[in-house]
């Protein structure tokens, strides 16, 4: 099997649910104290081996490639002036972490397309995906994790996350296991964002995906599923009905930020500066002052 060296990062969305926010500001643009959320998919695409990293992009996202191209002149000679070159280097590092590729999305509205938009840059390689707008942070990374699962058994492998609560089954692609060893599973079906009462488990497929370069011509064939969208989850499934395995890690000591989500949000940023080096004690401080 050939060795996963790209990963398809999609970032077109609108962001509706953070406007005006993100009337001019990419949602994958939002910070978590002093990072953008889409950073913190890249460094946990690149800890796992990655060396390209595919952007597909829209017509208001300038900012994520500004963001991980070189620091510009007047940035750095502020930096030297003022003797802040621990922060230069720091920078200077984000655009030296991998080979970024941008590609503008085109096609129709769902969550399949920006996977078909990156077509070009894949060419015939199994490949990565993950979502620009949300992150899973684990140690080792989930992306990691997933690839060793992929060299063991091939086929199409996608992150699992425990939905803790019930009501909340409704909001992703739930799957139908079969279980095949240690937190390793084959999905016998998944269902995308079922009523509670009906969703086959409480693992949610969700977040991460290791692809063949068939997924293409899958997404090509399928029609257009709930809400008139191309799902993702229909490519799979209708490559499981031709002979593609599909296999689902849950994630070991990992936690899922849907940072999409204002409330989520919100919740990701505190827990983030609450072990932040430089303002952990002082915003704890802050904290238990309003609870007074």
């Amino acid at each position: 099997m050939k060795k996963i060296n790209k990963v398809v990062i999609p970032a077109a969305g609108f962001g509706t649910r953070f406007l005006p926010q993100t009337k001019a500001m990419p949602k994958e643009m939002l910070p978590i104290v002093d990072k953008p959320v889409i950073q913190y998919v890249v460094e946990e695409a690149v800890q796992s081996g990655i060396e390209s990293i595919i952007i597909i992009t829209g017509s208001n996202k300038r900012a994520i490639e500004d963001h991980f191209d070189t620091p510009n002149e007047d940035l750095v000679k502020n930096l030297l002036q003022g003797n802040k070159e621990h922060m230069l280097e720091n920078i200077k590092k984000i655009s030296d972490m991998a080979n970024f590729i941008y590609i503008r999305q085109k096609g129709p509205y769902g969550n399949g397309t920006p996977v078909l938009t990156a077509e070009p840059a894949i060419e015939n390689e199994p490949f990565a995906v993950l979502w620009g707008d949300e992150f899973i942070y684990s140690k080792p990374p989930r992306l990691e994790q997933m690839i060793k699962v992929y060299d063991k058994f091939g086929g199409i492998v996608i992150s699992g996350v425990k939905i803790e609560k019930k009501e909340d089954l409704k909001r992703y692609g739930i799957a139908d296991l079969e279980h095949v060893e240690n937190n390793v599973y084959k999905i016998k079906q998944i269902v995308e964002k079922p009523e509670p009462e009906e969703a086959p488990s409480n693992i949610a497929t969700h977040g991460g995906y290791i692809l063949p370069s068939e997924v293409f011509s899958a997404l090509k064939r399928i029609k257009p599923g709930k809400g008139g969208e191309i799902w993702l989850v229909d490519a799979i499934n209708l490559l499981k009905k031709e002979g593609f395995p599909v296999y689902t890690v849950v994630i070991e000591d990992g936690k899922y930020y849907d940072t999409g989500n204002k409330f989520e949000y919100m919740k990701t940023v505190v827990e983030f500066a609450l072990h932040h080096k430089e303002i952990k004690e002082e915003f704890k401080a802050f904290l238990k002052s309003l609870a007074k």
